[in-house]
């Protein structure tokens, strides 16, 4: 007797894929500050609970980070260095003074100087090193920024560029006088520096785009000149009559 053979079914066709979110406005800004810092396409994953402050969120700056100290000896926190700004504060970290690397980020904030403060931004590095190891570096190299000394990393953990165990990772962070965040990216010397400059590129096209506020003559004024006008014609029509 004959087998009868059975067709199989052909397996079920996957679902097609949901279609991709498109970016807001300010997700867009983050990924292009993040390109900028890291020279590669930002995948721009959702912040941890807990996790360091991301691009655009607010903080509350007392307190955070704790105390640290300038090269000179000074005791401070970055609550007072945002206060003493004109606009905001950028922090560049790196891993230890007076190293190539180091040395090469420190040269390019210090040849950019003038352009990345000319919108009212203040410039300090960040480093877990003594006042001591700061100073040299600063005099050696000619910095026109303040180095800060953190060797807690208590706020370098605070803007999330401690490197486990108990090192340092190369970044910038970046807040303005009300508290928010405007950069907080690692990345190497060159694009540490190239973000500040976008950063106040930004700043400086928004700023220019802003239409002026009109100003409206008063309405009395207006009506004064246009009275006092014929007044002064008659005035010297009559001298010029008298004069005859």
């Amino acid at each position: 007797m004959p087998v009868e053979l059975r067709k199989r079914k052909a397996p079920a066709a996957p679902p097609p894929p949901p279609a991709a979110k498109r970016q807001s406005k300010a997700s867009k800004v983050a990924t292009k500050v993040k390109e900028a810092v890291t020279g590669k396409p930002a995948d721009t994953p959702a912040a941890k609970a807990g996790g360091p402050p991301a691009v655009g969120s607010q903080i509350d700056l007392e307190g955070f980070g704790g105390e640290i100290e300038t090269n000179d000896g000074t005791k401070t926190t970055l609550k007072a260095l945002v206060e003493q700004s004109k606009s905001g504060v950028v922090l560049f970290t790196y891993p230890k003074a007076s190293t190539p690397g180091c040395t090469t980020q420190a040269c390019l904030f210090r040849d950019s100087y003038e352009p990345l403060t000319s919108g009212g931004l203040a410039i300090y590095g960040l480093s877990k090193d003594s006042p001591k190891a700061n100073t040299t570096f600063k005099e050696k190299q000619k910095l026109p920024y303040p180095l800060l000394c953190d060797p807690s990393a208590t706020l370098i953990a605070a803007i999330g560029l401690k490197k486990q165990p108990s090192g340092t990772q190369r970044g910038v962070f970046a807040v303005d006088k009300s508290g928010k965040v405007l950069l907080s990216q690692p990345g190497g010397p060159a694009p540490t520096v190239n973000a500040v400059k976008a950063l106040v590129e930004s700043s400086a096209t928004t700023a220019e785009s802003e239409p002026a506020a009109a100003t409206v003559p008063d309405e009395k004024e207006g009506k004064d000149e246009k009275e006092a006008a014929p007044a002064a014609v008659n005035g010297e029509a009559a001298k010029e009559a008298k004069e005859e």
